[in-house]
């Protein structure tokens, strides 16, 4: 199934704000904002970062299958992740095939899940989480020479990282930080206790909402740094912790952290509500002042997103089940840009 496709103007709520986009060129389908990236496979939850001035896509991979949705998340039911390559507007988005399967994942079982990547020094790294043996979510990483892969994984699942939805953020200084976490069908709330607790529970509504997680990495990002993991707080425009009940601010998975003119941005998803929101600190850890929403909610169930800056132009890579035609657990990957305004906040965005 392929959608028509369309010059679009960006509907960010600022006047004369319009996208131009590329119809053709000789390679064939282009990048359309707004539009999936690639039509013959279902991607989502793309991870986007620039390497060697190409940016690269790491999305999940959604199978064409028709298991039935429980809240573990059974119908996300993926066994392999592609890399996807971009060189800008006007261009061909190139998928470079299978870079890492779950049957070369030792101690994985089932569900790869939302991975990201990074660098460092020439080396190329996947995070990735699955379900180990005994079902539950570890943080695993995986190498390669190349950003495209293949990746080899490592043996054991990443100490002191769990639950789902990897993203390393690498400050200025070449520190690295990973951040994880996920509810519900992620498992989050069943590491409360500092251990797994099978029938965990969510706070409750007046109780502040569980962050993401966040450790330091070692210096070459293959493991943590003592395993010690800190809770990153989210809190409103007065300092209180941000609600459980909360439903359109709290977090619920998807952690995303990039830096912009000197602020770090923590961006997720507030799951049930189906918006994208962001909030701001001084420091790569939190805390963290919410500011906000990026975007509206996208056709399907879940929103997951990145956002990268490739040349002079910020852009949100996001995913949505219209490809599907509606269908939650068989999403596309799409982009638009990214605007701020003059104080350093997200325009919102539909979309």
């Amino acid at each position: 199934m392929r959608p028509e496709h369309l010059t679009t103007c960006a509907s960010l709520f600022v006047a004369s704000v319009c996208v131009a986009v590329s119809m053709a060129d000789e390679r064939g389908e282009v990048v359309r904002y707004r539009q999936p990236l690639v039509t013959h496979i279902y991607t989502a939850d793309p991870s986007a970062h620039v390497f060697d001035g190409r940016l690269y896509i790491y999305p999940s991979h959604d199978l064409d299958n028709d298991t039935p949705p429980s809240r573990e998340g059974d119908q996300y039911d993926m066994e392999d992740y592609h890399v996807l390559s971009w060189e800008g507007p006007g261009t061909a988005v190139t998928d470079h095939g299978q870079a890492l399967h779950l049957k070369d994942i030792p101690w994985a079982s089932k569900q790869l899940w939302a991975p990201d990547a990074a660098e460092c020094n020439g080396r190329y790294l996947l995070y990735f989480p699955a379900k180990d043996r005994e079902g539950i979510f570890r943080i695993g990483v995986a190498t390669s020479s190349s950003p495209t892969g293949p990746f080899q994984a490592q043996t054991e699942p990443l100490a002191g990282a769990f639950s789902i939805d990897p993203c390393v953020f690498v400050d200025d200084d070449g520190t690295g930080y990973l951040f994880f976490g996920g509810l519900w069908g992620g498992q989050l709330e069943r590491w409360r206790t500092g251990g797994y607790v099978a029938d965990g529970k969510v706070p409750a509504a007046g109780e502040p909402a569980l962050g993401p997680r966040v450790v330091r990495l070692s210096a070459d990002f293959t493991t943590t740094i003592d395993g010690s993991t800190t809770e990153v707080s989210i809190v409103d425009e007065q300092g209180q912790p941000v609600l459980a009940g909360d439903h359109s601010r709290r977090f619920f998975e998807a952690a995303w952290v990039h830096k912009h003119a000197g602020t770090y941005y923590l961006s997720y998803s507030t799951g049930d509500t189906h918006l994208l929101v962001y909030a701001t600190g001084e420091a790569p850890t939190g805390p963290y002042t919410y500011q906000g929403p990026i975007l509206s909610p996208v056709v399907g169930w879940t929103t997951h997103h990145s956002i990268v800056k490739f040349g002079d132009q910020w852009y949100l890579f996001y995913h949505d089940s219209s490809l599907s035609g509606g269908v939650s657990h068989k999403r596309s990957v799409k982009v638009m840009p990214l605007v701020y305004d003059d104080e350093g906040k997200i325009i919102a965005s539909r979309p």
